[in-house]
């Protein structure tokens, strides 16, 4: 029997890439699986899961935060996947509703599940990114809230410890996602980015995916307030 058989599991952004790879991982492992995303229904999306709960939810909003969280009476996963960045970020509003997606909706699920999750010796992921260590000069919102949520992995793994609840954070490289479709498409800007790569490829949502039922698993229960880059080496350019 896997150890996800029977577990309850929250993965927000679930309905496309790296997300939904790591909803339908979790629920090929036998867990109850909740995805959210901004459409009517899972239906809307290429390809919804089967046997996987999925709830409209824009995280920017904090009563729709609230709502989510009180849709649950038990959980002992919460993956925080929900993000994106987008064009105009030197604006102070866009910079704001980035911040508020891709920082504070984590915050504010991750404490307010939080007593649901050390029920059972709970685990969060976060999903970072590359971003998390690099700065992406035409992206200031999506560079400080990423950067801003590898520490708030670090102090939530500190805080969350003595609730048996472990908190960490997968860093993302350059995956093949519909946030990268752009630079996909442009021959140009593709041949500079897999420049900087060793391994010379996208990652795969599957792989990202591998990473986070890792650290969400019994096989890493001395790991909390850890980041694992999964990047192809960019890291080491």
């Amino acid at each position: 029997m896997s150890w996800a058989s029977g577990k309850t599991a929250l993965v927000t952004g679930g309905s496309q890439g790296i997300g939904y790879a790591t909803a339908a991982a979790l629920a090929a492992l036998g867990a109850q699986v909740t995805v959210t995303g901004t459409r009517a229904s899972f239906a809307e999306y290429d390809t919804p899961l089967d046997g996987v709960a999925y709830v409209q939810a824009d995280l920017a909003d904090p009563a729709a935060r609230a709502a989510l969280a009180a849709r649950f009476e038990r959980l002992d996963v919460l993956i925080n996947n929900a993000g994106g960045g987008g064009a105009g970020q030197f604006d102070q509003t866009v910079f704001e509703a980035v911040i508020d997606l891709n920082l504070n909706a984590v915050m504010d699920l991750s404490t307010r599940l939080l007593p649901l999750l050390k029920v059972g010796g709970g685990a969060i992921v976060n999903i970072g990114s590359a971003a998390s260590f690099l700065a992406i000069k035409e992206a200031p919102a999506y560079t400080a809230a990423k950067t801003g949520l590898l520490g708030l992995t670090r102090a939530l793994g500190d805080k969350f410890a003595s609730d048996g609840v472990r908190v960490n954070l997968v860093a993302p490289g350059f995956i093949e996602t519909r946030m990268t479709a752009g630079a996909r498409k442009d021959a140009d800007v593709e041949k500079r980015l897999m420049k900087a790569l060793p391994m010379r490829r996208w990652g795969q949502p599957q792989e990202i995916a591998d990473a986070v039922v890792f650290l969400a698993s019994p096989a890493a229960s001395y790991i909390t307030g850890q980041s694992l880059i999964v990047d192809g080496g960019l890291m080491l350019r």
